[in-house]
């Protein structure tokens, strides 16, 4: 190939960028044939009906624009299609026929929705499901898992995205989402098809318009990082358990306060090992459950700045503080 000996010519219909070794896909030039639109497939139909020695030109047949629009819209872009198409209500009406919407839509029969499961366009549409989710567009992303379900996608997928979705992207703002999502998940065991449709669609829904936090991925990615750039700090001493005499001699458990020995039902100590502290991992955000959340992080702040100034604890605040 690189001297020119020969000249390859491909065609796949998967992406080269996974399906072609590497050495070979840097030696050649990539073009990507998109599928048609609806205007170039009225051109070839035009053509299927005027050509003579090929087509229907000497038939006598003709067809209303609107039934040759609605064949190219519905051939999805698939010349091969839509000539079928063609053929199938040409056969039907017979010489010097008309074909009319009706007939057009009867020689298309079942209109399949395009899916590739397991390839390109499967993790497309997965992506597009995931981020219609966290955009907050229970629309698009009630579109994008009725194409999966369409295309014989196995739910289990859907469930699967959908719920690291509930983790990932709503998390504490809402912790009802990752609980009716594996809820949606367990009736579609029970249930089955199309009955368990239903729960996934409510799932769907509920998810889309729920409040969106990341805070608890950015926490575990925060947390990771710091257990990696110190993966052997020690457990602080009075932290430890000390189920032997010889480990309450070495000094573990000692001074420990236990949380519940206050009304607050907490006491301010350390936690994290020395090389951490202080450190904050996890942030909350503005939205649903994680605003209450803020007001006990809040109010621990101030019982930690009060024991340290010697002052006596302040209540827990409530829902309407």
């Amino acid at each position: 190939m690189e001297k020119g000996t020969i000249t390859l010519i491909g065609a796949t219909t998967e992406n080269p960028s996974f399906e072609i070794n590497g050495a070979l896909l840097s030696r050649v030039r990539v073009f990507v044939l998109r599928a048609l639109a609806p205007a170039d497939i009225a051109t070839v139909l035009g053509r299927a009906l005027t050509d003579a020695e090929v087509g229907l030109g000497g038939s006598g047949i003709s067809v209303d624009d609107d039934a040759l629009a609605l064949m190219a819209v519905e051939s999805d872009g698939d010349a091969r299609r839509a000539l079928t198409v063609l053929n199938a209500a040409a056969e039907h009406v017979g010489e010097g026929g008309r074909i009319t919407v009706q007939v057009s839509r009867d020689a298309a029969q079942l209109r399949f929705a395009h899916y590739d499961k397991g390839g390109e366009e499967t993790h497309n549409i997965l992506s597009a499901f995931h981020i219609s989710l966290r955009g907050s567009d229970p629309q698009a992303a009630l579109y994008w898992m009725a194409r999966m379900l369409e295309g014989g996608q196995d739910p289990m997928v859907i469930f699967r995205r959908a719920i690291a979705m509930a983790a990932e992207d709503i998390g504490l703002a809402d912790p009802e989402a990752l609980k009716l999502a594996v809820a949606a998940r367990d009736a579609y065991h029970m249930l089955g098809a199309p009955e368990g449709y239903l729960p996934m669609s409510q799932m769907v829904i509920y998810l889309a318009t729920a409040p969106k936090s990341n805070s608890s991925y950015r926490a575990l990615s925060a947390a990771l990082d710091a257990a990696r750039t110190h993966p052997a700090a020690p457990v602080p001493l009075h932290v430890r358990n000390a189920p032997t005499a010889l480990m309450k001699e070495l000094g573990y458990h000692e001074g420990y306060q236990y949380a519940h020995a206050v009304p607050e039902a907490y006491i301010p100590q350390q936690y994290l090992p020395d090389a951490l502290r202080g450190a904050a991992f996890y942030e909350p955000g503005p939205f649903g459950f994680e605003k209450e959340i803020a007001k006990r992080l809040a109010w621990w702040e101030e019982l930690r700045a009060r024991a340290h100034g010697a002052d006596s604890p302040g209540r827990q605040p409530s829902t309407e503080d």
